[in-house]
């Protein structure tokens, strides 16, 4: 009972705090019942319809399911992780780990709950209008009524909120196991090691995404259906896989890094500092960078590809470029989303910490310059990471329909998703830190 007060409290007095993650989770929450909303249209459609339909919830809205658990989770560790010192004294005050972690739990199961209800308007649209774009491509009959019922709600709510109680349990684990002395401590100094766990899953994720690029290049002779679905796993996994390993990444990155950065002056060597005592935190940020570049660049080029080779009838090979554009857009658009959603949380969470530096003596533009510098670090690191998840998509499907390594056509894809990555990660590092520089500076260094 008095977890739950507590919970209903925090959520009344800090909304803005629960920001991000009511944002992560509707849109999360608006792509699941989106495809899930074809389940629905199935029921009133005929067999071949129907087995379209299916496959397209099925297959999408399953890789929508695992970038939509994993981007919750990283967005809820994030901002579980900011307020370190004050679960830290509510347990100095007497509250019992399980107290702590219930409150946790309450407030995520309640921001799900209210963001999963909120994205059925959008998503009844949404779904809509997918029905009627498979239907002007062929892919289904034309005209056919689109239903959204209790498989799309039910499968939207009950994933959102599944989601939700994983990460805050997950989260909530990692807060209240530490003593107060070191949660406190560990929230201004976050250097410990990456978990076991969360490496050997990263491993495993990266080595299966491998496995699909490797498939797409030797088991394939390059027309089969099943080409094009195995070459992007490959990439998604392998966007996964690096984007769980980017904790462990950041801290050898940082320490390479660290000499060139110092070199550059006050800003460059107080972002090596950042990022070597702060490493899990700002990896954080990386998630969200990777998801978009590895995801968009992989899957735009492919297509790009798949446009190249041309031996697909030109209504099919319509039909099936539109659909990835579709299906390609609305997921780069949620990570897109999440990018720029992380980077304010991070960025905002940091108030008392930019409140300090300009009690010390450091000005506005001196803390956007820090911001600016530490951002570009994290974006080029990101971006990098994403890359190379791509390229396990892009290589090996370049090399089963067209022969070559990467055909000329893709660099533009590339270089579109690179700089829109640049452009969110950079503008939302130094919007938000303006915009928590607006409150003085005795204000946000005592309070935070």
């Amino acid at each position: 009972m008095i977890a739950t007060k507590l919970a209903l409290s925090s959520l009344r007095r800090r909304p803005a705090g629960f920001l991000a993650s009511f944002a992560a989770m509707f849109f999360g929450a608006t792509i699941l019942m989106t495809f899930s909303s074809l389940l629905d249209t199935r029921t009133a459609a005929g067999p071949e319809a129907g087995e379209t339909l299916l496959i397209m919830a099925s297959v999408v809205g399953g890789w929508g399911l695992v970038i939509v658990l994993f981007a919750t989770l990283s967005t809820l560790s994030l901002l579980i992780r900011q307020r370190a010192p004050e679960l830290a004294l509510l347990k100095s005050a007497g509250a019992t780990p399980v107290q702590i972690g219930r409150m946790i739990t309450v407030e995520a199961a309640a921001v799900a709950v209210l963001a999963s209800a909120v994205s059925v308007l959008p998503s009844i649209f949404a779904g809509r209008w997918l029905v009627t774009l498979l239907g002007d491509t062929g892919r289904i009959p034309a005209g056919l009524d689109a239903r959204f019922g209790p498989i799309a709600v039910s499968m939207g709510t009950g994933i959102t909120l599944l989601a939700a109680l994983a990460a805050s349990a997950v989260t909530a684990r990692q807060v209240t196991r530490r003593g107060a002395v070191e949660a406190i401590r560990e929230a201004s100094v976050d250097t410990g090691p990456t978990s076991r766990i969360r490496v050997i899953g990263a491993v495993v994720v990266l080595a299966a995404g491998l496995g699909c690029g490797l498939a797409t290049m030797i088991a394939f002779t390059g027309t089969e259906p099943a080409l094009m679905a195995v070459g992007g796993q490959g990439g998604i996994l392998s966007a996964i896989g690096f984007a769980l390993l980017s904790p462990a990444l950041l801290g050898p990155i940082a320490a390479v890094l660290a000499a060139p950065l110092r070199r550059t002056g006050v800003c460059g060597h107080l972002t090596a500092a950042h990022l070597r005592v702060r490493s899990r935190q700002l990896a954080g940020v990386l998630v969200p960078i990777i998801l978009f570049t590895g995801i968009a660049a992989g899957t735009l080029s492919m297509q790009a590809i798949e446009n190249v080779a041309g031996t697909a009838p030109s209504e099919i090979a319509g039909s099936i470029e539109t659909l990835n554009y579709v299906v390609v857009g609305m997921i780069a658009l949620f990570a897109a989303v999440m990018l720029v959603n992380t980077v304010v949380a991070a960025v905002v969470g940091r108030r008392r910490e930019f409140g300090q530096q300009r009690l010390i003596g450091s000005t506005p533009s001196q803390v956007l310059r820090l911001v600016g510098t530490e951002g570009t670090v994290l974006v080029a690191i990101g971006v990098l990471l994403g890359s190379l998840a791509s390229a396990v998509t892009v290589i090996p499907y370049s090399v089963a329909r067209t022969g070559g390594l990467v055909p000329d056509r893709t660099i533009g894809f590339y270089l579109a998703i690179a700089g829109i990555a640049v452009v969110l990660t950079l503008g939302s590092h130094l919007g938000a830190a303006a915009k928590a520089m607006r409150t003085p500076a005795i204000q946000a260094g005592q309070r935070g």
